[in-house]
């Protein structure tokens, strides 16, 4: 595909906030067998429950490779039926389908990111190496990952800017849509995403293909986050000024330290409108989220890819939540963490008083 030989902020254009309206979500079908599991089936309730909770208020594009097409397929048609008379008065919407062959399912890091000026939008399609390439990566092989931004700017027909070589996942940033960037030095400063490129020189890229105009560094991210702790787990805006911040006041879970480090350096800076933050504490799960051996065994790894074993604490938390049109999806844990399941809900609908939160 041919790329827009400019950038987005000299054209005007700019990355909205999440909780901006959306014309649509991307999402990509599970398979792959060390994410999901030899048998992917429950991961494919999980990701159809997400969707159908989408679709009650903005469309959902979903990619799926040759073998998992057909499923796929099915469970829009099966949508499609189901709320029929609903999508056709705009009270629902559909899931449309293409085929894209990729590496995994992560729609939020590989995707391209979306910026727009009045009503047109265009895409971003950055380097995507597979969270730290040869570095520190999560698996050997992610060429079908780096390309699906670019065949999701064709079928889409959306038009794209392409950030070379510049590697930059999704859930790395997180924006205001006024002109401030939240990201984590742990995650954007590791020596597996752009180690030739001094912080100055990074903040130069982001303002060039995302028209912000200030980025706020918070130093670390959710403990044993395998992405390097990417922003997305730890911290989000939820309106202008107003963040959320995964919290832990258990001085010796070894998230504490973390979570302190971030909440200090929250509470000295301002944004990019000069404005002092508003901090909402997030509980993680009050009891930490392990891999058991059943979990692992049924994975299968492939060469290169980063294993799991039993015991080893999982990046829990319940940052990572997606802002749809008209409702909050939260991530829940269930169990003994119903409380704080029940907590963290409570936390976001006090931050999201006009949204469903699910």
């Amino acid at each position: 595909m041919e790329y827009n030989r400019t950038t987005p902020s000299a054209d005007g254009y700019y990355m909205p906030a999440e909780y901006e309206p959306h014309k649509g979500c991307i999402m990509i079908w599970p398979q792959r067998p060390g994410s999901w599991k030899k048998d992917a089936k429950d991961a494919e309730q999980a990701f159809c429950a997400v969707m159908e909770a989408i679709t009650k208020s903005e469309p959902v594009y979903l990619a799926a490779g040759k073998k998992v097409l057909a499923r796929a397929e099915a469970f829009a048609a099966q949508q499609k039926e189901k709320y029929r008379e609903a999508i056709a008065c705009g009270r629902h919407f559909p899931v449309t389908v293409f085929e894209a062959e990729t590496d995994d399912a992560w729609a939020r890091d590989m995707a391209p990111t979306f910026v727009k000026k009045g009503g047109s939008v265009r895409a971003v399609n950055w380097s995507f190496n597979a969270w730290g390439g040869t570095v520190d990566g999560l698996y050997a092989n992610w060429d079908k990952d780096d390309a699906v931004a670019a065949a999701l700017c064709e079928a889409l027909g959306v038009d794209c800017y392409d950030a070379g070589d510049f590697v930059l996942e999704g859930g790395s940033i997180h924006v205001d849509g006024e002109g401030t960037l939240l990201t984590t030095e742990a995650c954007l400063l590791s020596a597996g995403r752009n180690p030739s490129l001094t912080r100055e020189q990074i903040e130069q890229k982001l303002a060039a293909y995302l028209g912000i105009r200030k980025v706020l560094w918070l130093p670390r991210g959710i403990y044993l986050d395998e992405t390097n702790e990417h922003v997305d787990n730890v911290c989000a805006f939820t309106a202008p000024g107003e963040v959320v911040l995964a919290w832990t006041g258990d001085e010796t879970d070894p998230q504490y330290p973390l979570s302190k480090a971030c909440l200090d350096y929250l509470n000295g800076v301002t944004d990019a409108a000069g404005r002092k933050l508003k901090v909402r504490l997030l509980p993680i799960p009050d009891h930490p989220i392990l891999c058991t051996e059943a979990d692992c065994a049924a994975y299968d790894f492939a060469p290169g890819e980063d294993m799991r074993e039993p015991g080893d604490r999982l990046a829990g938390s319940y940052a990572n939540f997606y802002i749809a049109n008209s409702a909050v999806l939260v991530p829940q844990f269930g169990g003994e963490n119903a409380a704080s399941d029940a907590h963290a809900l409570a936390i976001l609908r006090e931050a999201f008083p006009t949204r469903r939160v699910i």
